[in-house]
């Protein structure tokens, strides 16, 4: 009577289980694959205002990439992508090298690091505005101390307001990298440390070739939430620039909101949220293949 009251037992806590996972399951169905589903459907149409049934094909997508305003957003998303991804990524392996140091204060450091993250995209980029502001930030502070020479007007440059939005968000996001970077440092088996002591490797040796291969899976998630963060870039970008001076700091979030509220194009909004969709499987699906290729391997080792 044991054998079968266990196989029972067994069953009851997986159907249990199941049970327990099944909101989570119809959420994702609905929430995610269905609104995915529904935005390619609308794309394929001439839907303005409202949703609409007449089905133009790729029409959308044409009209989309010969948007100049469009390919504009696409550059400025490649080049905002590519700085505050390896900055971020960067600055927070340095800072989690140096709270790895056993410095004094180590918690009140890790807090004022990480603090910036736990502000929104909006009070930081109001901030930043301020700081950043000609007339009333930093430059006009210096000027008054007799250095009336210094410009810092990035945020007025087109040529250069993309970097400010970059500074801005590379503040708030490294303490957050730093933080996920260092737990996976104080992952590592401590005798590898002893050993590279008793061998009197220099410190910087350690970190640079025996710490930071074995953060392969923590350096995987920290670039698949950047990469996803980057492509979202919205808030910020509101408020700093609006978008400005002109459309020099467009990006495809804020296209894709102004044209389904502000211009009530439903279908090309919708183009627009594809493309970004596939951008972003495109470059995270195979980083995440190989990630679990190399988790199945080490399970089976």
């Amino acid at each position: 009577m044991t054998a079968p009251r266990s196989w029972w037992k067994v069953r009851t806590g997986q159907l249990s289980a199941s049970v327990a996972l099944l909101p989570l399951a119809l959420i994702v169905l609905v929430a995610y694959v269905g609104t995915v589903l529904w935005s390619l459907r609308v794309s394929l149409t001439d839907a303005r205002t409202f949703p609409s049934d007449v089905y133009v094909g790729l029409a959308q997508y044409e009209r989309l990439f010969h948007n100049e305003r469009w390919l504009l957003s696409l550059n400025n998303l490649a080049l905002y992508g590519l700085l505050f991804i390896c900055l971020c990524m960067v600055l927070g392996f340095l800072l989690a090298v140096f709270i790895d140091q056993k410095v004094r204060g180590e918690g009140l450091l890790r807090t004022v690091f990480l603090y910036p993250y736990a502000m929104s995209f909006v009070a930081t980029g109001l901030v930043w505005q301020w700081l950043l502001n000609p007339e009333l930030g930093l430059q006009n502070a210096v000027r008054a101390l007799g250095f009336s020479d210094l410009q810092l007007d990035w945020i007025v440059d087109q040529d250069k307001v993309m970097y400010t939005i970059v500074l801005a968000t590379v503040w708030q996001a490294s303490g957050f990298v730093m933080a996920l970077l260092l737990a996976g440092m104080r992952s590592i088996d401590a005798q590898i440390w002893n050993a590279t002591r008793i061998d009197g490797i220099p410190a910087w040796q350690v970190y640079a070739f025996i710490v930071l291969p074995m953060l392969g899976e923590s350096i995987a998630t920290v670039f698949v939430l950047l990469l996803t963060a980057s492509v979202k870039l919205f808030d910020a970008v509101v408020s700093m620039t609006q978008g400005g001076p002109g459309n020099a700091s467009e990006v495809p979030a804020k296209f894709i909101m102004d044209h389904l509220f502000g211009r009530a194009n439903l279908a090309l909004a919708s183009a627009g949220s594809i493309v970004l969709l596939l951008t972003v499987l495109a470059l995270a699906a195979p980083l995440l293949y190989a990630r679990s290729r190399y988790q199945r391997r080490g399970a089976s080792v």
